[in-house]
């Protein structure tokens, strides 16, 4: 069976090589760099075996993106404090969305509404959206990426429907096919990242419940993620446009 790789990093500026990998199973990790083949290099490699190879990465590959801790124990937080991160952050806060429903979203009135007229409604006085226009007034950014399937599930096409509310306090909602997500490698995990510095990764179980919530401030971990961030905004469209790719397919 084939291997489950990450991309953990690399340290250069042109062709990604050498580069570190992550077996997502295990946690080992796969090494790209530039073969050792001289037989005099290869002569001085002490424990070394007829089927393995080795390569050159520069040290301060390792040291940047190598592993620090051989388990990380997870930092979870309570609701209340994941909601004062939407009050405290200083420029930017951005989501990746890459679920098929959310059962809070199936929980909700607007939701219910939409079933019933093809609309959704919202209430403009929630907390959310106080906040929220609060925060893009003075001058922070919103945004998040959507992963829809084709076709959309129910629950995707009512947060396609939705996602003028959030653009009418200043969110910059973005939509990708899932198979152009897959192209371009983005990861199977919902997460908000709070000024390229924090993140805060969302775990749900088989029904779409949010399970648990787990800060990660590791600086590799939060590139990676933001790295995410970069190829997702990159390749979406704005969420207008992506509704009317969705009605031609209708």
């Amino acid at each position: 069976m084939a291997r489950q790789l990450r991309f953990t990093g690399t340290d250069s500026k042109v062709d990604g090589c050498p580069a570190l990998h992550t077996d997502v199973g295990t946690g080992d990790i796969v090494v790209q760099g530039t073969p050792v083949t001289d037989p005099a290099d290869l002569a001085q490699l002490q424990h070394f075996g007829p089927d393995e190879a080795a390569v050159v990465v520069p040290r301060e590959l390792l040291v940047n993106w190598g592993p620090k801790e051989m388990e990380r124990v997870p930092e979870l937080v309570d609701r209340g404090t994941f909601r004062r991160l939407f009050e405290t952050f200083e420029h930017t806060a951005w989501r990746l969305e890459t679920r098929r429903g959310y059962a809070s979203d199936r929980q909700d009135p607007d939701y219910q509404a939409f079933l019933a007229t093809g609309a959704s409604t919202c209430d403009p006085s929630e907390p959310w959206f106080i906040n929220i226009r609060r925060q893009t007034d003075a001058g922070k950014r919103v945004g998040r990426v959507r992963i829809a399937d084709n076709p959309p599930t129910t629950e995707q096409l009512f947060l396609l429907d939705y996602a003028r509310h959030n653009a009418a306090v200043g969110e910059d909602i973005r939509y990708l096919w899932r198979q152009d997500a897959d192209r371009a490698s983005l990861p199977a995990e919902d997460f908000w990242i709070f000024d390229s510095r924090l993140v805060a990764l969302l775990h749900f179980d088989n029904d779409d419940n949010l399970l648990s919530i787990e800060l990660i401030t590791e600086p590799a971990e939060v590139v990676r993620y933001s790295i995410a961030r970069d190829a997702a905004v990159h390749h979406a469209v704005p969420y207008d446009q992506f509704a009317a790719q969705v009605a031609t397919t209708e």
